[in-house]
């Protein structure tokens, strides 16, 4: 079996011609706000990135940098300063090792929160989701993959990847169970439709750990051998029947995503 290999640039492009005349129909442009913590390569790439999206659209981007030695309240007060300022705010993650990433994600009100990553709120109670998780679902629903009953395994429960998509895949009504390198077993995978990986943890996937036509969703991002690499083997293709690469699959989606978030946040009532 070949599988079919999701172009995430493609449906991204997709996503942005259905925006765009959306975004210009406002009345105003909209405002995105940035807050970037230190200087670092890969940092500075994602808020390119978004930046670049950004300007297709029409859509301010308002960055203010915080340097890596300033404290949660620093960060916090660059979060506030923009929460007056703009129409949505994105804390750039990864922190500095030694901020609470609660404490700072916290200080960014749920209507204003196109990440849905503030920690106080439920996954049930949040304005807008996690723009993987969302993406992930875009994904299955392009691809014409039935999500109700579908036995679905999710590899990790981190903040961005596993423990939303795992709410959502549930809400549309998957069978959904969550597997972590720490609990459980890779064995696990076996019996699944779908599987969704954001571990983090380079090739770990293996064609072997796999049945024959599951639908695998890569959102696992490393670097290895300065590459971007995935959580899964890339020969895993080769029984899958819907393969999403790394990089080019979920990624370019899920920035898409946050401004679809945008828009949405854009049109609910304070």
């Amino acid at each position: 079996m070949t599988a079919r290999i999701v172009d995430g640039k493609a449906i991204a492009e997709n996503i942005y011609s259905e925006l765009a005349p959306k975004f210009t129909a406002l009345s105003r442009k909209a405002r995105l706000g940035i807050v970037v913590v230190g200087a670092h390569p890969v940092i500075e790439s994602f808020v390119r990135i978004k930046a670049r999206a950004a300007e297709r659209l029409g859509v301010e981007i308002m960055r203010v940098n915080v340097s890596d030695k300033s404290d949660a309240g620093k960060i916090i007060q660059a979060i506030d300063r923009l929460v007056k300022d703009t129409d949505a705010v994105i804390v750039q993650l990864p922190l500095p090792k030694g901020i609470d990433v609660n404490e700072v994600l916290a200080a960014v009100p749920p209507l204003k929160d196109v990440d849905a990553l503030n920690p106080n709120v439920a996954e049930e109670d949040r304005p807008v989701h996690a723009p993987v998780a969302l993406a992930v679902v875009e994904i299955l629903e392009r691809s014409g993959i039935t999500i109700v009953g579908t036995r679905t395994v999710v590899v990790g429960a981190g903040r961005l990847v596993g423990a939303p998509s795992a709410w959502l895949l549930c809400k549309r009504g998957a069978e959904v169970s969550v597997f972590s390198l720490e609990e459980g077993s890779i064995e696990d995978l076996k019996d699944a439709d779908v599987v969704v990986s954001g571990a983090g943890n380079p090739g770990f996937i293996k064609p072997e750990h796999l049945k024959e036509g599951v639908v695998l969703i890569d959102a696992g991002t490393s670097e290895a051998g300065g590459k971007v690499v995935g959580d899964a083997d890339p020969a895993c293709a080769e029984i899958a029947s819907v393969f999403t690469p790394v990089p080019g699959g979920v990624g370019p989606i899920a920035v898409a995503m946050i401004f679809r978030n945008l828009f949405d946040l854009l049109k609910k009532p304070e």
